[in-house]
């Protein structure tokens, strides 16, 4: 699949007022300052789509943007942002479970984790709750381009050690950077064929 296309439709708080779930729909989200801007940036090729910042915790709203006047692309707020108060952070989760389960048009999830940190419990308990929910979700390891190939596979055989202790099933995973592109096909393909999953 080709990014033609990709424009920002809208931010808001509430569910209710996210777009029509007509079309299919994917979100991404992660731990703050996982890179998830600047991956959404490199994956649709388009350098200001998503702002970045210096500063973690800066996707404070439901962020819709289309792709290819085909299917919607949703920026969620990060989680475990410690300059932010657990009261802030709590809101911010209740906002995003509250879309996650009920956004009928949600095809998958991308959760997505800095490839070069040992697993984490916020993300395991995150993984954990979508699981509890039957809610499709895939993994996003990022900043690939700063490990070498030994210690990727390193890194990823260890995560699956983590998550066999509560998985029957490996949930999708890809490897990525934002920095020299990696992964970003793989990632285009895989919506690619869910799509057309969609419209048959």
């Amino acid at each position: 699949m080709k990014i033609k296309e990709a424009e920002f439709v809208t931010s808001n708080t509430d569910v209710e007022k996210c777009p029509e779930p007509k079309i299919p729909e994917y979100a991404f989200i992660g731990r703050s300052n996982v890179g998830k801007s600047s991956l959404i940036n490199a994956f649709t090729g388009k350098t200001k789509l998503a702002k970045t910042s210096s500063t973690p915790g800066k996707t404070q709203l439901i962020n819709h943007f289309i792709i290819n006047n085909e299917w919607y692309l949703c920026d969620l707020p990060g989680y475990g942002y410690a300059q932010v108060s657990k009261t802030e952070r709590e809101k911010f989760m209740r906002m995003v479970k509250k879309y996650l389960a009920s956004r009928e048009n949600l095809m998958c999830t991308f959760v997505l984790v800095d490839i070069r940190h040992e697993p984490l419990k916020n993300d395991l308990d995150f993984m954990a709750w979508m699981g509890e929910k039957e809610l499709p979700f895939a993994i996003i390891f990022t900043k690939a381009d700063k490990l070498g190939q030994g210690k990727i596979s390193k890194a990823v055989a260890t995560y699956k050690r983590e998550l066999k202790k509560q998985w029957e099933e490996f949930p999708p995973m890809f490897i990525t950077s934002s920095e020299d592109k990696t992964g970003v096909n793989d990632l285009r393909s895989y919506i690619g064929e869910i799509n057309e999953y969609w419209e048959s």
